[in-house]
């Protein structure tokens, strides 16, 4: 286990896991070691200090320095161990005043700051007798004299790193309220209230609290809230280019249009967005080709992306259309990756059984869909005709499950639609015939 020696000559022990930038973890207590931190490591290397006297870290020479405001020099020494000038830190609990009071202390030395479940002391944001109970840490680390809030708060107005405030909806301590007045103590703060959660949110729901994180950290990932639901997404390209907006199929998320996305970036601005129930984006529990057609619309609304070009795949490119009939005014021009045509499926399609191990995607899914793929609303394809926009529709050919005489008889029902066929592609198009892909879609045109 690597070690390094702290400002106070106090040898401290750390555990590293994980692959990806670095982020140093503090962990809650002081008595708990940072193990419990790890459910991040798919997305980072988890950087786990051992708080002195915790784990493998000596115990400091002098008690009176496990008080909190003595050990952001434990950070800024584990800092300058590691070599960056500035670091991703995340902070639980007790950890959370830690990381609050290193970033008041070197706000310069500071990329990104989470905070998980932090009760706040350190910006002197009041806890009920309840919260106390809830928070037997040890009295040194909070010792009276620990946490000068008004002078924390001060400090942290040159911090411009932005910040990320997560709580549990049934934690005691920070409430989600008290949770939002530390949030409102930054400059640079976005607060996140895990639902079903309390002060372990990992522990509830492990899933749901890694994606809201790993969004934040991952500097090629912005958010936007659409009807109450946190979206992911991706921006390329410069901005005041010609917009587009890529829409992925079912199980799918964002990074499936990783390659293309590079070639369209070239020359417009290019949105990649994670639907709900994929990728980085919450799990809502309400799923259907409906609800994925209007938080298509919310997102292209909030922003401001009205009139760009959509291209879209299989189950994102039916929700695009669906939106194309109903809100012309929000599409430039339509790209449709073999997308389903709800023409009632015969046979039906048997209850789907869900595969063993953790999905990138919420599995109820699928059987929402498939439920309308079964027994479609007549009105979606009977309103085909209502579809304004230049819309060209990409076959697979016969390697694709899709019936290719329905995507014919789309390209045909929408007033300015044409077919593209690229054979041997399958289902997918954009990745198994790329350049094809890419040379469909420019002879198209991408601007209106």
């Amino acid at each position: 286990m690597p070690h390094f020696t702290t400002y106070d000559g106090t040898e401290l022990a750390y555990r590293v896991t994980g692959e990806g930038e670095p982020l140093v973890c503090l962990a809650g207590g002081p008595p708990r070691d940072a193990d419990h931190l790890g459910g991040l490591s798919a997305h980072r290397t988890l950087v786990l200090l051992d708080a002195p006297g915790t784990g493998a870290s000596a115990a400091p020479a002098d008690p009176g320095t496990y008080r909190c405001d003595w050990r952001p020099g434990d950070v800024e020494a584990l800092r300058a161990h590691l070599g960056p000038e500035r670091i991703d830190l995340l902070g639980h609990s007790a950890g959370g005043d830690l990381a609050t009071l290193y970033a008041a202390a070197h706000p310069g030395r500071i990329r990104s700051l989470v905070l998980v479940a932090s009760p706040g002391r350190a910006l002197g944001v009041g806890t009920t007798e309840e919260e106390r109970r809830s928070h037997r840490a040890a009295d040194a680390h909070h010792g009276e004299g620990a946490y000068d809030p008004e002078r924390t708060r001060r400090a942290l107005a040159a911090l411009t790193a932005p910040v990320l405030v997560l709580a549990g909806e049934y934690d005691a301590g920070p409430t989600p309220a008290k949770a939002a007045e530390a949030a409102a103590c930054f400059p640079y703060a976005e607060l996140v209230v895990q639902p079903g959660a309390g002060h372990f949110p990992w522990v509830d729901d492990a899933d749901a609290f890694v994606r809201p994180v790993a969004a934040f950290l991952d500097p090629e990932v912005r958010t936007v809230t659409v009807d109450g639901v946190r979206l992911a997404y991706r921006v390329r390209g410069s901005e005041g280019a010609p917009s587009v907006v890529l829409v992925h199929g079912r199980g799918e998320n964002s990074t499936t249009w990783a390659e293309v996305a590079a070639e369209l970036a070239a020359d417009h601005r290019v949105y990649a967005v994670d639907l709900r129930g994929h990728g980085l984006s919450d799990r809502p529990g309400r799923y259907g080709f409906d609800a994925f057609r209007d938080e298509l619309g919310g997102f292209i609304e909030a922003l401001g992306l009205a009139r760009a070009t959509v291209v879209a795949h299989s189950m994102g490119a039916a929700a695009a259309y669906l939106l194309a009939q109903r809100a012309p005014e929000l599409i430039g021009r339509l790209v449709l990756e073999e997308p389903p045509v709800f023409f009632p499926l015969d046979p039906p399609r048997p209850p789907a059984e869900r595969p063993e191990g953790r999905l990138g995607f919420d599995w109820e899914i699928v059987p929402a869909t498939d439920a309308q793929l079964n027994a479609p609303d007549p009105a979606w394809r009977a309103e085909v005709p209502a579809i304004g926009a230049p819309t060209l529709v990409l076959a697979g050919g016969p390697a694709s499950h899709v019936p290719q005489e329905h995507l014919t008889w789309l390209a045909e029902h929408v007033p300015d639609g044409r077919l593209v066929t690229i054979e041997d592609a399958g289902h997918l198009v954009h990745t198994t015939r790329r350049d094809a892909f890419l040379g469909a879609v420019r002879e198209f045109g991408l601007s209106g």
